[in-house]
């Protein structure tokens, strides 16, 4: 049975982050935020970069907020200002994303000023942007989500979350949908996810950890992955960047909301991140943490896969 979810604090949300974005933008705190403006439809939502105290009034947080603005600090940063304090509205994951970015000395806290926001979930999909929020249309990394109120941040709005409905994880019950599979089993549902993929690469543009200059994958010399959209050139894209985002991916889903193919991509990665959890007790977080378990050694790591 579908259930509305209770979003009616988001108003009061975005009247908060317009009133200190003009007061932090006035003082000369910080020379630009990164946040949330309405998009050209009923509804939408799309990122903006404001650095007047006048357009602070632009600023809004509704479901319709889907993105992850932390991709602004790391690639998209052609409107972001050379020098002084960035600040950015972030929902729980985002701050995650911003957290990881740090531990990889990309981002510097003393340059950001961060406006958290209590998030209830946001929509799964934004073809209808201006329907409401529902257990039905609320997004699949929502259902799980631990991160409802960030932490951290230089200023919350002091709001508190109505109580919601009980989700059912979505992305929990396929991961044990698919361990309880053979081996052949898993292999064949992921060949078939993976020989719809067209190597758009928009799932690289749109994460804040793809953040190289040059992906390995774009090389051809040597080539490191085939760049046609073939079997063997889709799957080893797939399992490097998977490999790559484990123990460092945030969450936010970003890559499974924007591939054209549908590649349930998030599912993957949170079975990445169950794995970790389970052999290594990390998982990505607000702390901060200068290297992830793949990225070190200890004497207490499993070795009993070495013969």
């Amino acid at each position: 049975m579908t259930q509305p979810i209770d979003t009616s604090i988001y108003a009061a949300v975005t009247e908060a982050i317009r009133t200190e974005a003009e007061r932090v933008l006035s003082g000369g705190e910080v020379t630009a935020i990164v946040g949330y403006a309405a998009a050209r439809r009923n509804g939408s939502a799309q990122p903006v970069i404001i650095s007047r105290a006048a357009d602070a009034a632009k600023l809004i947080f509704t479901p319709a907020s889907v993105n992850n603005l932390a991709v602004y600090l790391t690639k998209a940063t052609k409107e972001i200002p050379k020098s002084g304090k960035i600040g950015i509205v972030v929902k729980g994951c985002d701050l995650k994303a911003i957290a990881g970015l740090m531990g990889e000395s990309q981002l510097k806290r003393e340059n950001l000023y961060l406006i958290g926001v209590p998030c209830a979930g946001v929509l799964a999909s934004t073809v209808q942007p201006a329907i409401g929020l529902t257990t039905e249309t609320i997004a699949s990394k929502c259902r799980e989500c631990n991160a409802h109120l960030p932490t951290g941040c230089d200023y919350v709005p002091d709001l508190a979350l109505p109580p919601g409905p009980q989700l059912e994880g979505k992305y929990t019950a396929e991961i044990a949908r698919l361990e309880a599979l053979t081996p052949a089993g898993r292999w064949a549902y992921w060949k078939e996810q993976f020989a719809k993929c067209i190597k758009c690469y928009a799932c690289r543009q749109v994460c804040p950890f793809c953040f190289c200059e040059q992906c390995l994958c774009d090389r051809n010399k040597p080539q490191m992955v085939e760049s046609t959209p073939r079997p063997a050139g889709n799957t080893a894209w797939h399992i490097v960047r998977a490999m790559h985002l484990a123990g460092r991916c945030a969450g936010c889903a970003e890559c499974e909301r924007v591939c054209p193919m549908d590649i349930p991509l998030n599912l993957l990665n949170r079975k990445m991140a169950k794995e970790l959890k389970e052999l290594f007790d990390y998982e990505a977080g607000f702390e901060v943490n200068e290297k992830g378990p793949l990225a070190t050694f200890t004497d207490k790591d499993d070795q009993s896969f070495i013969k």
